[in-house]
């Protein structure tokens, strides 16, 4: 047990509540009844393994950087509490289930699931040449919706791909945010970034300016996916949650960061969850 929660440590598995909700909405709207038990079974277990995967990944990529930041020398691999080979092991171990539980959902996702493990296995790499990194981060994140979607209807229509495109402008906007902690120590280790490469002032804007986009993605999706009245009540309440990150920001307050990054972050997960729930079937049940 104490071993199972080091791993589920290392992996930030709390913070899998950004993602499932969406590989939810995904799997919501691409079924053309309520989604069997069965498919949201396979669904968790895709999307768990998936983030589990990429997360011990990205421990093992970052395990010299992470050693020489204060803020992440406490790390699990840093500390030796988890060893290197049972990092590689449990990563492994999280592509397999992954891989198997595609083949069970259907043909189509087992075909495609190496294109989402090619972006899982390489976002931890593209802070070495890019600071369009936070995007690739987003890309990679779309994929829950992506995923939930073609696990209901065996296929991606367009109205998931305006989705798709809210989740990659809103995760990469607060990656962006989060970043800021180590503009200085990206900067001085030559790692990219849009923090480390244009600085905090100019960060804050870009990030205001994708989640701005992501709005109007998620505004498309609402109206595409013909969702009734909830899916604006939703949005509306987004929008004030994004405002309420972006006032909560301060560069050299790491508490109000984390509080930024995780709550309020959460919560629109969450609210966007039920958002898509009720403005589906509100009505039909």
């Amino acid at each position: 047990m104490n071993s199972l929660k080091k791993f589920l440590s290392m992996i930030k598995f709390e913070h899998t509540i950004f993602a499932l909700p969406f590989a939810y909405v995904g799997m919501i709207m691409g079924a053309q009844t309520i989604p069997s038990i069965k498919t949201i079974i396979l669904v968790t277990i895709a999307m768990a393994s998936a983030r589990a995967s990429a997360m011990a990944l990205n421990r093992i990529v970052d395990r010299k950087f992470d050693a020489l930041n204060a803020r992440t020398a406490n790390r699990e691999l840093i500390t030796g509490k988890i060893k290197l080979k049972d990092a590689y092991l449990f990563t492994a171990i999280s592509i397999v289930i992954f891989e198997i539980t595609t083949y069970f959902i259907n043909g189509l996702a087992f075909k495609l699931s190496p294109i989402a493990l090619f972006f899982i296995l390489t976002y931890s790499y593209t802070k070495r040449f890019s600071w369009l990194c936070h995007l690739y981060l987003g890309a990679t994140d779309a994929i829950a919706p992506l995923g939930g979607y073609l696990a209901s209807a065996n296929a991606l229509s367009q109205p998931i791909w305006f989705l798709a495109l809210f989740v990659t402008f809103w995760i990469a906007g607060f990656d962006i945010l989060y970043s800021i902690q180590d503009a200085q120590f990206d900067k001085n280790h030559k790692l990219y970034s849009i923090p480390s490469n244009f600085g905090i002032n100019a960060s804050l804007h870009i990030a205001k300016l994708f989640h701005l986009t992501g709005f109007v993605f998620l505004i498309l999706s609402i109206h595409i996916f013909k969702l009734n009245i909830a899916g604006y009540i939703g949005t509306f309440v987004v929008a004030v949650l994004l405002f309420v990150e972006h006032i909560l920001i301060e560069p050299d307050d790491e508490k109000k960061i984390n509080l930024a990054f995780f709550n309020i972050n959460s919560y629109i997960s969450v609210v966007l969850f039920f958002t898509f729930l009720v403005g589906k079937y509100y009505g039909q049940l």
